[in-house]
């Protein structure tokens, strides 16, 4: 079942259990899905790859835990418990995220690879890291293993 399926599946599910917040992040991760297809028609694209869709879904996942960040500063505890929420549901379309020892097995290797010594080193760990880490990991996290391990 491909992503847009499930997410018309879970549309119509949390319609009947007439659950507001899933409902609500659902619907806009399908909005921004169908603005990605419509902006790649034009390149002859008629639906999105499977890395495009967890591009999509991990920006998603960003905002949120952004926004959860911001409102904790400005003390609006509801307001990031709500983003919280959203941010829980769409890490479940989300690939599984690996763990910290796992994150940095994946570093060690790429280091060694790349030949990687000191910290001017990092813009070539982290070419190599996302795109090996994308989706896997938060990005936040990955430099600042990375940053770790070559200073």
């Amino acid at each position: 079942m491909s992503l847009k399926d499930r997410i018309g599946e879970d549309i119509k599910s949390a319609m009947k259990a007439k659950d507001k917040i899933r409902l609500e992040t659902v619907r806009s991760i399908k909005k921004v899905i169908l603005e990605k297809e419509v902006a790649l028609r034009p390149k002859g694209q008629d639906s999105l790859t499977e890395e495009q869709e967890i591009e999509v879904l991990s920006q998603q996942a960003k905002q949120r835990r952004d926004s959860i960040e911001q409102y904790r500063n400005g003390g609006r505890e509801d307001l990031a418990e709500k983003e919280a929420q959203e941010l829980a549901i769409i890490e479940t379309y989300l690939p599984k995220q690996l763990s910290d020892e796992e994150v940095n097995s994946i570093l060690d290797e790429i280091i060694a690879s790349v030949g990687a010594t000191t910290a001017k080193d990092l813009g070539k760990v982290m070419g190599v890291a996302m795109k090996q880490l994308k989706g896997k990991a938060d990005g936040k996290k990955i430099q600042a293993m990375v940053k770790e391990k070559l200073s």
